[in-house]
Formats: C-alpha cells, sequence, structure tokens
C-alpha cells in the first residue's frame, strides 16, 4: 500500500493509474477507522480495480467550540486495517498541504446545507463540501463512498456534485452498528460506560417511530411526538433536532411517505451523536 502526503503527487499518481485504465474508488475519512468505514473500502473494492482512501482530519468542518483538537487520531492502526482490506493507495496530507495559508476559496451548498446538522454547526458542511471537492479534484475517482449515517452530508455532498458537474458517482452505504444497536462512530470512543447505555435511547427512539411507519402511521408530527417521548425518558440525553424530512433538500414534510429520512441528533453527555433511517 502506497501512502501519498502531497497533493500533487496524489494527482500524478492517480492519473497514471487513470490513464492505465484503472477505476477509481474513493473513501473518503478522517481516519480513528472502525467498521463502518471498512464496509466501505469492501464495496469499493467489489465495484473498483483499485481503492484509494484519504485519511485528514478536516479543521474546516469544526467549530470554533467543537472537539477538533481531541478528535481521536490513530494513523498507523488504521493504515494497517487499511492496507488489510485491500487499499492500494492512501492520502493523507497535513492541514498545510490541503489549505496553503494564502487559500481564500471554499465551498458552500445554500439551502440544503444551512438544515439539520447545518443548522446545528454553521459551517459545518461548508467545511465537508470544500475538503470533499478537493479530494474529488486531486483524487478523480469513479465513484466516492460515504455512510448512509451521515445522511444530510450525503444530500449535501449530492447537490455539490450536481450543481458543479463533477464526473463521479456517489455512493451511499448502509448504516453499520454495534451489536447493541448503536450507530458506529469515531465518537462512541468518547462515551462513558453509562452514556453508552444512555446513547442507545437514540436507536430506541427511531424504532419506535419505524415501528409506528409499519403500523401505517404516516403523520410526521405524531412520529415526531412518539421519538420526542422515548427519548426524553433517558436521562443525560438533550435532543438537538429529530426531523421527518425529504432525503435530497432535508426540508421538512408532513408525511412520512417511502423515501423520507427521519434523521435524529443528540447529546449524550458532551458528545453529539446522530441516527437515521430511511422509509420503506
Amino acid at each position: 500500500m502506497r501512502i501519498v502526503t502531497k497533493a500533487e503527487e496524489m494527482q500524478w499518481v492517480c492519473r497514471e493509474l487513470r490513464s492505465g485504465g484503472a477505476v477509481l474508488g474513493l473513501v473518503p475519512t478522517m481516519g480513528a477507522l472502525h467498521e463502518g468505514h471498512l464496509s466501505l473500502v469492501r464495496r469499493a473494492r467489489g465495484e473498483c480495480s483499485v481503492v484509494t482512501a484519504s485519511i485528514f482530519v478536516n479543521p474546516l468542518q469544526f467549530g470554533p467550540s467543537e472537539d477538533f483538537a481531541k478528535y481521536p487520531r490513530t494513523f498507523a492502526e488504521d493504515c494497517a486495517a487499511l492496507e488489510r482490506e485491500g487499499v492500494g493507495l492512501v492520502f493523507a496530507p497535513d492541514a498545510a498541504e490541503m489549505y496553503p495559508a494564502d487559500a481564500v476559496t471554499t465551498i458552500s451548498v445554500p439551502g440544503v446545507g444551512d438544515r439539520l446538522d447545518g443548522a446545528s454547526r454553521p459551517g459545518h458542511f461548508s467545511g465537508v463540501a470544500t475538503v470533499v471537492a478537493k479530494l474529488l479534484h486531486i483524487v478523480g475517482p469513479a465513484r466516492a463512498y460515504f455512510g448512509q449515517k451521515d445522511a444530510a452530508q450525503l444530500a449535501v455532498l449530492r447537490r455539490m456534485v450536481r450543481d458543479l458537474n463533477f464526473d463521479v458517482k456517489l455512493v451511499g452505504c448502509p448504516i453499520v452498528r454495534d451489536a447493541d444497536g448503536l450507530a458506529m462512530s469515531s465518537r462512541n470512543t468518547y462515551l462513558s460506560v453509562t452514556e453508552r447505555q444512555q446513547a442507545l435511547a437514540l436507536r430506541r427512539s427511531l424504532l419506535a417511530m419505524e415501528q409506528m411507519i409499519s403500523s401505517g402511521e404516516r403523520d410526521s408530527n405524531a412520529l415526531i411526538a412518539r421519538g420526542r417521548q422515548v427519548l426524553g425518558a433517558e436521562p443525560g440525553v438533550r435532543l438537538d433536532y429529530l426531523a421527518v424530512v425529504d432525503a435530497d433538500t432535508l426540508l421538512p414534510v408532513e408525511a412520512a411517505k417511502t423515501g423520507r429520512l427521519v434523521a435524529i441528533a443528540a447529546w449524550v453527555g458532551s458528545t453529539r451523536l446522530i441516527d437515521n433511517f430511511v422509509v420503506r
């Protein structure tokens, strides 16, 4: 496995691979890899001839009071895991490489980028869109893989790719959960034993709403009220948002029809977690 730290070198290597007929798949990550990330790698490996991954903790998507400094960094372990999974090329730049001191250009996706997590974390999705646009430009993949857990992020990136005519297919992959049902996240490592148990309330809230939908309930207000009731029964959990939205625009909808997104974000202690499901 080759590790590249310079954007110009990465562009050259990827250009050579493409000219030789390789179909590149990109898995962008911030490191601290878990089974969710590795599931994206396996999907990419099944659909592309060369799998590339990026490891970069992107400062632009963290707010001033967020956890950039303490975000887990496990580079050696991450590289070992990627190599075991058959990744051929890793792009691991530092912040100065991605954002030179005189860089002034960023990408925003107004509207969709200001909803759900975009409303709770102003500027977050601009940081995400900017770094992903740079990665797509540097690597030039045919496909890029993202987890459905970050459903709002996926909606923002799909709009960016469409609006800016990126020649890439974004592939959303299913949420991977631990045995207890908690959606896998690098931030789960922040949770104490007690907080880990409290965090399961997010999943219980969504399951209660799914059960109502299966029983025929479609009214978004009724579903949200039930989800809030379940979440509110767990001490130590503070709701950020619980919404039924259009999966593409992230705008609220009155009815949970097929394809709608039911999304939740909540604080468990000092850790913010997200989860969701798509109505089937």
